[in-house]
């Protein structure tokens, strides 16, 4: 940078250098905000035990853009009923799948889910008519704690089409007590 050795005052062409440096750092963080990374507060517990009322995750964007989005992903997408906050819910299941529910709990492909989350998942006024196949590029996503979270099966969700995933919880970052992968 050639300009920068014009500057005959040492304060001031340290003052530039810092000014330019801090620019590119606020670049670079826009950049890879765009394209990488964007962050999550989980406001709810329809995600506990996984994820708390409070958390902040970070989601990486990357990965769906060089790979599927792969059932038991965490991932946020805007809320149907006001796009400008987003749900955080895992992917049950991917395009191809049979999703039913029966006897209050689901099955995904004739297989009854069986995770750690939840051991019954109840109805509720709303929902899908189940059984459903999902769609070519769409998704069904449950809450971890299936009897409090506004999810897939509801009619008002629904499935979610891949377009309008954000990315992949990665890393809880808040609160510091808990920060580590999510799994």
């Amino acid at each position: 940078m050639q300009f920068l050795e014009r500057i005959e005052n040492p304060i001031l062409r340290g003052a530039v250098e810092w000014l330019i440096l801090i620019g590119l750092a606020v670049l670079l963080f826009f950049v890879m905000r765009a394209f990488i990374f964007r962050t999550a507060h989980i406001d709810g517990f329809s995600m506990a035990p996984t994820l708390e009322h409070g958390d902040w995750v970070i989601l990486n964007r990357f990965t769906y853009i060089v790979s599927a989005p792969r059932a038991g992903d965490i991932t946020a997408f805007p809320n149907p009923e006001n796009p400008s906050e987003h749900f955080v819910k895992r992917i049950i299941a991917v395009p191809g799948d049979s999703v039913d529910l029966r006897g209050g709990f689901f099955y995904v492909n004739d297989q009854r889910l069986e995770d750690e989350f939840s051991e019954e998942s109840t109805g509720g006024t709303g929902l899908l008519d189940f059984p459903i196949t999902i769609d070519e590029q769409q998704f069904f996503l449950l809450g971890d704690n299936r009897n409090g979270s506004q999810d897939s099966r509801f009619s008002v969700v629904g499935t979610i089409p891949r377009r309008e995933m954000v990315g992949r919880a990665g890393v809880r970052v808040w609160p510091l007590g808990r920060v580590g992968l999510v799994r």
